[in-house]
This record gives C-alpha cells, sequence and structure tokens, in this order.
C-alpha cells in the first residue's frame, strides 16, 4: 500500500509538472500573438490554469510553498534577498563598467508611472505569478520526481528559456545591450546572456525557496531585482 502510494504521487506530479510546462508554452505563444489580450487578462487566465492544475494533481499549500507556518522563514529570507540585491545596484550603478546596463529608456517615466510600475506591472504581473509557476507549481512537483538539486537545475533551466521572448522584445531598451544586439551575432549573444542570467537567479530562487520553504523569499527577491533595478534605472536616467 505504501508502494502504492508512492506511485501515485509520482504518477501526479509527472502530470502536474508536464501540464504547467505546457501550459507556459502556450502562454508564451498566445502572447507572441496577442491572443490573450491585455496583460492583466493573459496573466490571470495563466494563474487560474495553475491553480486548477495544483489543485486536479493533489498538491498541498506545503508543496507549493504557501504553508502558514513558513511565512516568517519566507519574509526573513526574502528581506535579506532584498538587501544584497540594493547593495549589488548601488555598487554597479557606482562603476563606470557596469552603469549603463542600468540606463533603460523603459525607466524615462514620471514617477507616478514608476510607482504603478514597481506595484502592478512588476508585482503583481511579473513576480507573483512567475514565482507561482516555477518556484511553487514546478518546483513542487519536481521536488518530488527528482530531489532539490534536479528539480531546481530543470526548474532554472526552464525559468531561463522562458525569458527568451521578453528579451527578444526588450533588448533595444537598454543602451549597453543596444549597441551589441546590431547583428544578428549579437542578439543571439544577448539572448544566450539573458538566459545564462535568468537560469542563476533561478537557481538562487529556488534556494530562498527550499532554505526558507516558503514562496514568499523568492518573491520578494524576484521583486528587488525587477523593481530596484527600474528605480535606479529611474534614478540614473532623471
Amino acid at each position: 500500500m505504501i508502494a502504492f502510494g508512492v506511485f501515485r504521487k509520482h504518477v501526479s506530479a509527472g502530470r502536474c509538472f508536464g501540464l504547467t510546462v505546457g501550459v507556459l508554452v502556450l502562454f508564451t505563444f498566445a502572447r507572441a500573438y496577442g491572443l490573450l489580450g491585455p496583460l492583466v487578462v493573459a496573466v490571470s487566465v495563466l494563474m487560474a490554469a495553475l491553480i486548477l492544475i495544483a489543485w486536479s494533481s493533489g498538491a498541498t499549500l506545503d508543496d507549493l510553498g504557501l504553508g502558514r507556518s513558513d511565512i516568517g522563514a519566507g519574509l526573513r529570507y526574502g528581506a535579506g534577498a532584498f538587501g544584497v540585491v540594493l547593495l549589488v545596484l548601488l555598487v554597479a550603478a557606482a562603476i563606470p563598467a557596469t552603469n549603463g546596463f542600468l540606463h533603460d529608456s523603459r525607466a524615462q517615466i514620471d514617477g507616478g508611472r514608476l510607482l504603478y510600475e514597481l506595484g502592478v506591472s512588476i508585482v503583481l504581473l511579473t513576480a507573483i505569478p512567475e514565482e507561482f509557476a516555477f518556484r511553487g507549481v514546478l518546483l513542487g512537483s519536481a521536488l518530488r520526481l527528482w530531489g532539490p538539486w534536479r528539480a531546481s537545475l530543470i526548474t532554472s533551466a526552464l525559468f531561463g528559456l522562458w525569458h527568451i521572448a521578453p528579451t527578444l522584445h526588450t533588448m533595444s531598451d537598454i543602451s549597453t545591450v543596444r549597441g551589441i544586439a546590431t547583428s544578428a551575432g549579437g542578439r543571439v549573444l544577448v539572448v544566450l546572456g539573458s538566459v545564462t542570467v535568468t537560469f542563476v537567479a533561478g537557481l538562487i530562487f529556488c534556494w530562498l525557496r527550499l532554505r526558507s520553504r516558503s514562496l514568499i523569499a523568492p518573491i520578494m527577491a524576484h521583486v528587488a531585482t525587477n523593481g530596484l533595478a527600474l528605480t535606479v534605472a529611474w534614478f540614473a536616467v532623471h
């Protein structure tokens, strides 16, 4: 009976992982062709699909990093990650060799728009859904299939691939990157660099999720990575 129970959990985890990957692939193509409408609608559809997959596969709140008992640890690890990201960005802004990467044309907005981008675009429409997908549903099912190391590597690799389309869309927004991406070879280099960076970021987010057992920690780290980068770029542009 125990062996049968383990088998059922393994099958459910495999089904959950496969369906989630399929939904993410479909979402990527649907967004690329504008089939899902405004971003808020697209993300709502994605979240609903992910929740349905997790529920139908029997995933628990702990599997998804949403256990109430782990909230404190999630906040502590998340706050630590937030501080580290802020320090790295401030150092990068102070060094001439790296501050060019912070000159993002997307930061040429007023203060009100900046607050909207931070609170809505980054927190609600990027960090939360991406972390729920990759460090929640995907990592939760992958842990049952392969254990922490392989699960972290596989889900982080998928996280890197997930950022190919956004990189192609925004590579002209950063002045330093725009200079590299003037040729086909340069664009390939930029995409490979983005996949590598987001793969490493995915590994760090997985570590935070596993150490704290809470999805809050990688969400805070993700918000810090995107939000603080935009904020520092906003000050640099202005």
